[in-house]
């Protein structure tokens, strides 16, 4: 049986790890600066590169590196610095749209996927790249008819890749959406001189606007403030189509992403594609999977999408998370016991009872939910715990020393958490 590769966003060693534990086939990173989420996330350092290659070759994850910015001439050299660092450290591939980045990576043998920034459209451009890539990321424009087209094309025409495999298809799955659709965005560059194109996007779109007749001052009312800030897209509902279309790898957004949030995603993605080639894709599964995404950061989802045709036209109404679970810190692990499985938590910013949801995250934990059943208190089994205290609970995986303990607790929206309405 074939496999469906989900493509997982990896912003932290924590993400990385999650990744790996929900059943990612591959992970994507950026290093430095040179990459779209360069501000939105912590970013791996050149000399990160060994151990993360490592860490998933272990398991057999594939590790793709973005290069995937507009690149100018004095950046040049740190772009080969890169690339060669990531040849050295045995990266399965880089992920580039900018010709300077695709023709160096190309001339020290260092594979190639093309980027949803090169805006690959129609077959004559996939057969230009497919002179550099083995794998390329169809603008997010196309629909379904027209990617199966692609695709059937490819098959028909014999398109291969440098690796004389026919070149593979890759669509994005589910995650933010920009109000520019495929990422060519200048609203930040012209507010604040700091280029969405450039991995620095300020995100203004996100933020509540207000429109003002400039002649007369009046204000016009309007239904939602935030007119520029899409929905997430999410494929769930219709992923047996885009499947059945020949689509050879899901790309699952998220680099500036909590661990929790990429494990979920992840773990559905996993699931759904498993489930549509083993002949069990349900109603029943769907709407289980729904409302596992819906418990993890979204900005609410747009549940059809411009793959069946339709306009971009869903906006949110709120600028944070519409995740049905809250996370609160609380705490940190002090060790865990392996042959019993429970783990030793220090209690430092709430009282915790029997029955409340947990997250553990951390670099290699990656995150662990589970449910609070026991308390043991000084020796004794207890209901409740206070701030301040160390305790014990049953926990089903290792997690580690240091790890950061968090609460979920389900959100009533339009209520204040630190200050801010959820």
């Amino acid at each position: 049986m074939k496999k469906i590769e989900i493509m997982a966003p990896a912003g932290s060693f924590e993400s990385l790890a999650a990744a790996i534990k929900a059943g990612a086939d591959s992970v994507y990173f950026g290093v430095g600066k040179l990459n779209m989420r360069s501000r939105a996330t912590v970013n791996f350092q050149i000399s990160d590169l060994p151990k993360i290659v490592r860490l998933c070759k272990r398991v057999n994850v594939k590790t793709y590196l973005t290069l995937n910015i507009v690149v100018y001439d004095e950046e040049i050299d740190y772009v080969k610095e890169v690339c060669d660092a990531g040849k050295a450290a045995g990266v399965d591939a880089v992920i580039a749209a900018d010709i300077a980045v695709i023709a160096y990576a190309d001339s020290i043998k260092l594979p190639v996927h093309i980027s949803v920034q090169a805006n690959v459209s129609n077959v004559q451009s996939v057969r230009f790249f497919a002179k550099f890539a083995d794998v390329l990321v169809l603008a997010r424009e196309l629909t379904l008819p027209q990617i199966e087209k692609i695709i059937n094309t490819i098959k028909h025409e014999n398109i291969t890749g440098p690796n004389g495999e026919l070149v593979r298809i890759e669509i994005f799955a589910h995650g933010a959406l920009c109000v520019s659709v495929s990422g060519k965005c200048y609203m930040s560059l012209a507010t604040y001189n700091s280029s969405a194109n450039r991995g620095a996007c300020f995100q203004n779109c996100r933020r509540r606007y207000r429109v003002t007749d400039e002649e007369t001052g009046e204000e016009l009312v309007i239904d939602n403030k935030y007119v520029m800030s899409p929905k997430d897209i999410c494929t769930i509902e219709f992923l047996d189509r885009i499947l059945g279309s020949g689509v050879a790898i899901l790309k699952l957004e998220g680099r500036g992403r909590s661990a929790d949030y990429v494990q979920t995603v992840t773990e559905v993605y996993r699931q759904a594609a498993d489930a549509w080639l083993a002949g069990e894709y349900t109603d029943d599964k769907i709407s289980e999977w729904i409302e596992r995404l819906k418990s993890v950061f979204n900005r609410g989802f747009w549940r059809g999408g411009y793959y069946l045709g339709e306009s971009l036209g869903e906006w949110c109404g709120t600028g944070g998370s519409q995740a049905k679970l809250h996370k609160i810190q609380i705490g940190r692990v002090n060790k865990y016991f392996n042959k019993i499985k429970v783990a030793e938590l220090s209690i430092e910013a709430s009282d915790l009872s029997v029955g409340q949801k947990l997250l553990v995250t951390g670099p290699t934990t990656g995150a662990v939910r589970f449910d609070v059943s026991e308390i043991r208190l000084a020796g004794e089994s207890v209901d409740s715990a206070p701030k301040g205290s160390t305790i014990s609970v049953p926990c089903p995986e290792k997690v580690r020393k240091n790890d950061i303990l968090s609460i979920l607790v389900e959100r009533r929206f339009g209520e204040l958490v630190d200050g801010e309405e959820i």
